[in-house]
């Protein structure tokens, strides 16, 4: 049996009342008990006036009144000509008047508390109170939401709450990393925390917070191309999808470079492990086909070919002119094989939405607008780090270098020279790169 009453129990509550049951009849047909159907209905029975305050004049007579001079003392303190109900000297009139009637009828205090059966109802001139059964569910559900809204922290508490948070959101780490790295300190959800800054009961505000982005669904389309250029024969995102049918184990890692400002300069090239989430950032002098290639022999270079092959088997990039040399790319100098490049449909970035996302953290660090120009190969190793130390609710709270366990994936950090940073010094904001 649920705790609260539903509305269908309210419905047989008002129907019940209506055929002058009792209370104990009533409870025995819901099997709850006479008090609390008793609660229930004292608890949002509905008045026809409102209830007067304490000392206010809740005579039944007094729109109609027309008395004055009630008093003993009448004419010394010029009370003449003023009517009773509307004393100068503050007199309470119901106190002392013979023909004073309460608009509070006393059988309202008693059992079934309403009017509904009540033989006087017609002639009565008393305050009138009902229970209606959609009225009292609504009430009764309004008062839940008002008992869970609200701050319920007390100042000292919103304090300790907030020496925890503003430093880390100064910076730029997510509510969900701090929320998964301090959730015993803080004693609220990630969801109440938002909740809590949104009333205001910090100093923060959604201003300071990452942005907060509501994708809508992509209606699922076939991007056709007027014409299929020479570097997609059989690359296709068709031909993607058909060779991992055959392939499943295999790890695929989307592929893409974010640039700096409008002017020519250094690019990022980003590589990211669909399984992981790990992402791999690479300073280019710019963003030639060129330097993509030299990205390609350096890294083959310093894992060996088939630690290339085993990390890198199926790589999946867009349409950009950067990327228009797969043979290059699919083959060392000397024509070995060391991957498998496929590309998206044009204007179809979401079918690679793991690295198109994480571009988002590395724009928290470096702006739209802001030149590459002055980083150097150590800076995008430290933006690297901070990135992939934050802690991601799709991977259970756990951070890309947590999932980086295999031998392959280990071999690969220390190749790179890559290590975890500790949760609290996660920095995702133009601070990291300030000297």
């Amino acid at each position: 049996m649920p705790k609260q009453l539903s509305l269908s129990e309210r419905i047989i509550i008002e129907r019940m009342i209506s055929k002058d049951y009792s209370f104990a009849s009533i409870g025995r047909n819901l099997e709850r008990s006479a008090s609390t159907i008793s609660r229930e209905v004292i608890k949002y029975r509905c008045f026809v006036d409102r209830i007067p305050l304490p000392g206010e004049n809740d005579c039944t007579h007094k729109n109609s009144c027309l008395k004055n001079s009630i008093c003993d003392d009448v004419g010394v303190h010029g009370c003449y000509g003023y009517r009773c109900k509307r004393c100068p000297e503050d007199r309470i009139c119901t106190n002392i008047c013979a023909s004073y009637e309460s608009s509070q009828c006393p059988l309202l205090d008693k059992p079934p508390y309403v009017c509904t059966n009540c033989s006087m109802l017609k002639q009565c001139k008393r305050n009138k109170a009902y229970y209606t059964a959609h009225r009292a569910d609504a009430a009764h559900h309004k008062s839940i939401r008002n008992a869970h809204s609200g701050v319920r922290k007390t100042p000292s508490e919103l304090r300790a709450i907030a020496d925890i948070i503003e430093p880390l959101i100064a910076k730029g780490q997510s509510l969900n990393h701090i929320c998964a790295t301090h959730l015993d300190e803080l004693g609220i959800s990630e969801r109440t925390l938002y909740n809590y800054i949104d009333q205001g009961a910090f100093k923060v505000r959604n201003i300071d917070l990452p942005k907060k982005v509501v994708y809508r669904q992509r209606r699922p389309k076939k991007v056709l191309t007027k014409l299929e250029y020479q570097y997609r024969q059989g690359r296709t995102y068709e031909d993607f999808k058909s060779f991992m049918e055959a392939n499943p184990d295999l790890p695929v890692v989307e592929m893409d470079t974010v640039k700096g400002g409008r002017n020519k300069g250094k690019v990022f090239l980003t590589m990211i492990f669909r399984r992981t989430s790990f992402m791999l950032i690479f300073l280019m002098n710019d963003g030639t086909q060129d330097s993509v290639i030299q990205i390609f022999d350096s890294l083959t270079e310093i894992l060996g070919v088939s630690l290339f092959k085993r990390l890198f088997p199926v790589i999946l990039t867009d349409n950009g002119v950067e990327f228009k040399n797969p043979q290059a790319l699919e083959h060392t100098r000397t024509g070995l094989s060391r991957t498998r490049v496929f590309f998206c449909d044009p204007q179809a970035s979401w079918q690679k939405p793991q690295v198109e996302n994480n571009h988002r953290l590395i724009r928290r660090i470096l702006p739209k607008g802001v030149s590459f120009s002055p980083l150097t190969v150590a800076d995008v190793t430290l933006i690297c780090c901070h990135i992939n130390s934050v802690l991601r609710e799709n991977l259970d709270n756990k951070t890309p270098f947590d999932l980086m366990d295999s031998k392959d994936g280990k071999k690969l950090l220390s190749l790179l020279q890559l290590s975890p940073i500790p949760p609290d010094e996660v920095t995702l904001s133009p601070k990291l790169l300030k000297r």
